[in-house]
């Protein structure tokens, strides 16, 4: 989804009584000390019901009926997708289904409802503002894990691991091949050897890999670069490449679960 290109076409929305349009930003975060009973859906039920008072009160039967329709659809949604809730859920929606805009996301909103004649789309440019087209490239070793993400949403992952016979980085999309584990007599000769033949050589096959990043960067259209992983290696791969890298965090989390890398990301 080029997020962009979704919240021009809000922006440009406007609708004349009795058509209107719906924007719902609605809390879901399970983290949040006010949504531990799952509160939100006391919000969601509220929220939909006090615009249903209010039409009542107005009268317009038409406007009425539109909203019902609009109800109708949101409620099904929700109804359908509340296991896979994130953070956040961002719905527009019109009776005529010329809007239909309903995404989970995983970075916090603030709870709020609206019926009227144009989106609410502040919100939704603000997430995005804080997290556009964002690369984040994890680095441990010779294993380079790349996450294309959007608003703290995985859209893509993927690997290059360097084959150290022929010293050529082969990108792959499967799970990434974990290293054998050491026993409790401490490194083995074959893991301090390659460690020492890494250190001699970290920078030269960096350098080749960046030139594969910068183009996973541009063909990706990301606004923001993040590496994550050891220190030294984090600075040696910034050097190589070419893309201006927005920060680098000094962990490793290479094998950690995508959604909890995102996370250090919009922390940072």
């Amino acid at each position: 989804m080029d997020m962009n290109k979704e919240i021009k076409k809000l922006e440009s929305v406007y609708l004349e009584k009795p058509q209107r349009v719906f924007s719902m930003y609605l809390n879901t975060d399970p983290s949040d000390p006010e949504q531990q009973g799952g509160e939100w859906k006391i919000q969601f039920k509220n929220g939909m019901n006090n615009f249903e008072k209010y039409l009542q009160e107005d009268g317009d039967s038409d406007e009425k009926r539109n909203f019902w329709a609009v109800k109708e659809k949101v409620e099904n949604y929700v109804r359908e997708n509340e296991q896979n809730f994130a953070k956040s859920l961002v719905i527009f929606a019109t009776a005529d289904d010329s809007v239909w805009f309903a995404e989970r996301f995983q970075m916090p909103v603030k709870t709020e409802f609206q019926w009227d004649d144009t989106a609410k789309v502040s919100q939704l440019k603000e997430m995005h503002q804080k997290f556009p087209q964002t690369g984040i490239i994890l680095t441990q070793k010779e294993t380079i894990k790349i996450l294309d993400t959007e608003l703290g949403t995985l859209k893509e992952t993927s690997f290059y691991e360097l084959d150290l016979d022929t010293e050529d980085w082969r990108q792959h999309t499967g799970p990434h091949r974990a290293q054998a584990t050491v026993g409790s007599g401490g490194k083995s000769t074959q893991q301090e050897e390659f460690q020492a033949r890494f250190d001699a050589n970290r920078h030269r096959w960096y350098k080749s890999i960046a030139s594969k990043l910068d183009k996973v960067a541009k063909k990706n259209e990301w606004e923001r670069i993040y590496i994550i992983g050891d220190k030294e290696e984090a600075k040696d791969l910034r050097a190589n490449m070419n893309k201006e890298v927005t920060d680098i965090v000094n962990k490793n989390m290479l094998d950690h679960e995508e959604m909890k890398v995102i996370n250090e990301v919009i922390a940072v």
